[in-house]
């Protein structure tokens, strides 16, 4: 059983890590790092660029949310951990 819950919080753990890789590289990498070459294209008459680091960055981190809301419960049920 230790083992078990060794492997759980590891897949948990490097998911998470991955999301936040993810959520960083949006944030940060579009909203300051590529934002000119963003800023190229607009979106509902605002640039790109500008989007991302004003909204694009939230509506990533709440759709991150809940991609890991689904992993977990598909994680809990493998390892034997839902309520």
């Amino acid at each position: 059983m230790d083992k078990n819950l060794q492997e759980y919080w590891r897949k948990n753990i490097s998911f998470m890590a991955f999301l936040l890789v993810i959520w960083a590289l949006v944030s940060y990498g579009c909203g300051i790092i590529f934002v000119k070459p963003l800023n190229a294209i607009r979106l509902g008459g605002f640039p790109l660029g500008f989007w991302f680091a004003q909204q694009g960055a939230i509506y990533v981190f709440v759709c991150l949310i809940f991609i890991y809301y689904l992993y977990m419960q598909k994680l809990d049920r493998k390892y034997d951990v839902h309520e």
